[in-house]
């Protein structure tokens, strides 16, 4: 089954240094852009790295029936996200789980979003061509990565969202 990864609003191990990036929410019509510029369907998961309050893996399910997973570093997120999955009747269809996008696997994903910085973006993006498969859509809210050029940027109410294709591997 396709899998969608959101990467974006926490990264580190808040035991031993402070997160990368602070939790913003992405405004709901931006995730549905985001979502929707993804393709999403019910064939698909949302596995969401930095998944914040779980937005994107909640209304992914939501509105397409796709399955998810949300990595968050924040325990609370990470129990307010299971708890608003629960609220929203998409429980069975989705999991928040407590970890580092830097180390979780994603390899599964055919959809990533992110919402990070342009430095994190770039940091990541070498697993993301390295361990995702060829065809998986990578869309970030705000943030391009230079070097791989998007196949589609959307203005979404003065807020960009980025859109690539991981390419074959040679």
């Amino acid at each position: 089954m396709p899998l969608v990864v959101c990467i974006g609003s926490v990264i580190a191990d808040a035991q031993t240094h402070p997160p990368d990036v602070r939790f913003v929410a992405t405004p709901p019509e931006v995730v549905d852009a985001m979502l929707t510029a993804a393709k999403v369907t019910s064939a698909d998961i949302v596995y969401d790295l930095g998944s914040g309050d779980g937005r994107i893996v909640i209304a992914a399910a939501k509105k397409y029936g796709a399955r998810g997973v949300g990595i968050e570093i924040n325990p609370q997120l990470v129990a307010e996200s299971n708890a608003s999955a629960h609220a929203a009747g998409v429980s069975h269809l989705v999991q928040f789980i407590q970890g580092d996008l830097f180390t979780a696997d994603f390899s599964a994903a055919t959809v990533v979003t992110l919402y990070l910085g342009p430095s994190l973006n770039e940091r990541i993006k070498p697993r993301l061509l390295r361990e995702l498969r060829p065809g998986t859509r990578v869309v970030s809210h705000v943030y391009d990565m230079l070097a791989w050029p998007a196949d589609e940027r959307l203005d979404v109410d003065g807020r960009w969202v980025f859109v690539w294709t991981v390419p074959p591997k040679q």
